[in-house]
């Protein structure tokens, strides 16, 4: 048995998971009716696709912990699954996975994963790690409280050890940021989390989604009145256009009189009042042929939203 298994076998780590999905369960009952839509540090994610994503791990517990397999259960979990009453349906998944875990997990069996067969420990292990990060998430983003309880911290980070490098071959986590200077910031940096996230990380995290939407309403809400949008053209200085009316117009011409306009978000970061976004811009001339262009937006944040934008772009 490995120092991992050791440290989080038997009743141990059941109730490192029960501690788990407690505080997750919080963060989801004090969702205010009109935060579902705010942005989270999960960039693609908003608060009820957070919430969505951790309910369909919970529903996803019986039948796995219980012997069935992915394909026994089809795509009965796809989709939304929070219906009306999100709160309500996070809490329910929430006490349904903790009853099957502590009727299932003494056994010591295996389960069945979309990569093949694993422990139950092991994947147990697994949603520990992911409604302890969750949670975080989603108390960043709702404006609660983000301490972690430092025992969880220790033990995903004991465990995250050996399954890191992984998880990040695999697309599962992020780019490591920045350590954090404590267990816990050390422990989100290794999950692709900046522990220093906020309301310009949330702003900016938004403004993203809106370009990626073509929603100029959107993106406007996010500029501030005396925002300044530098261009990439023409050579070699861009043109500079000030203030919301003028930057509004850049923005309309852009998405209605391009064929088929699309922004792909690469890469971001936030440090301070600055944010960098590596993009990909696509579209489709009037031939027919397509084109894209890549680029970098270096934009200045004020009170969450984006006072100044400068463009860069390849070639």
């Amino acid at each position: 048995m490995t120092a991992t298994e050791t440290q989080q076998a038997g009743p141990g780590l059941g109730e490192t998971y029960r501690r788990s999905v407690q505080w997750w369960a919080q963060q989801a009952a004090a969702v205010a009716d009109d935060q579902w839509k705010l942005p989270t540090p999960c960039s693609d994610w908003s608060v009820r696709d957070l919430v969505n994503h951790v309910v369909g791990e919970d529903l996803w517990t019986s039948p796995l912990m219980r012997g069935r397999t992915i394909a026994d259960v089809g795509s009965r979990l796809d989709g939304d699954l929070l219906g009306e009453d999100p709160r309500g349906a996070a809490a329910s998944a929430a006490t349904e996975a903790l009853g099957v875990v502590e009727e299932t997990l003494p056994a010591h069996g295996t389960v069945q994963l979309s990569y093949g067969e694993e422990s139950m420990d092991e994947y147990v292990r697994q949603l520990v790690a992911d409604h302890l990060v969750h949670g975080w998430d989603l108390a960043v983003a709702t404006g609660r409280d983000r301490v972690l309880d430092p025992g969880l911290v220790a033990d995903v980070a004991a465990w995250f050890d050996g399954t890191e490098d992984a998880y990040r071959s695999g697309g599962a986590v992020g780019p490591r940021m920045p350590s954090g200077g404590d267990p816990q910031g050390d422990l989100l940096a290794r999950f692709g989390r900046d522990a220093t996230w906020g309301p310009a990380h949330a702003g900016f995290t938004a403004f993203i989604a809106a370009f990626g939407r073509g929603d100029v309403d959107a993106i406007m809400a996010l500029m501030t009145d005396d925002c300044v949008f530098e261009a990439t053209g023409p050579a070699p200085d861009g043109l500079r256009h000030e203030g919301a009316a003028d930057v509004r117009s850049v923005w309309e011409s852009l998405f209605t009189e391009t064929g088929s306009p699309a922004f792909t978000a690469e890469e971001s970061f936030v440090a301070g009042d600055r944010g960098v976004l590596r993009w990909r811009f696509d579209w489709v001339a009037p031939d027919g042929s397509p084109g894209h262009v890549r680029g970098v937006d270096v934009v200045r944040l004020r009170d969450g939203k984006v006072c100044e934008k400068l463009s860069y772009v390849k070639g």
